[in-house]
């Protein structure tokens, strides 16, 4: 069975992929910290109603009960809506690899890898036992 037919799970994999050059690409940032004219470097963030749209798949919010909260308006509490600092900080070589702000994004990277793992694995643990498997 071609799972990234799936289309959950071939998203799934694409984040993993996001997730896995963004790792690579940090690594370079901290391993280039004391290059002198170094430029720190990131991906595009991953943009999730892009890869919904990509697949054909549409979400949409229905409000089925006065109480409930109307959709739209606010990002959900989504730490990453925030708008990033300017790169205010920079060696007098020209480095704008800031230190502790990369092992921010390292460390958050990889949370969200671990996040998405677990998810992949529940979904793979629910095929299974669809089909008759041990889940």
């Amino acid at each position: 069975m071609d799972f990234s037919r799936i289309p959950l799970l071939n998203m799934l994999t694409k984040k993993m992929g996001w997730l896995s050059q963004r790792q690579v690409v940090l690594s370079q940032n901290v391993a280039n910290g004391d290059t002198p004219g170094y430029q720190a470097k990131d991906l595009q963030p991953f943009d999730f109603k892009k890869e919904l749209a990509g697949a054909g798949l549409r979400l949409q919010a229905k409000r089925t009960d006065a109480a409930h909260l109307a959709s739209g308006g606010s990002d959900g509490g989504n730490r990453r809506a925030l708008a990033a600092a300017d790169k205010y900080e920079a060696s007098p070589q020209g480095n704008t690899v800031v230190l502790e702000e990369e092992m921010l994004k390292i460390s958050d990277t990889q949370m969200d890898h671990s996040m998405i793992a677990n998810l992949y694995r529940k979904q793979m643990g629910m095929l299974k036992m669809a089909i008759g498997g041990r889940g």
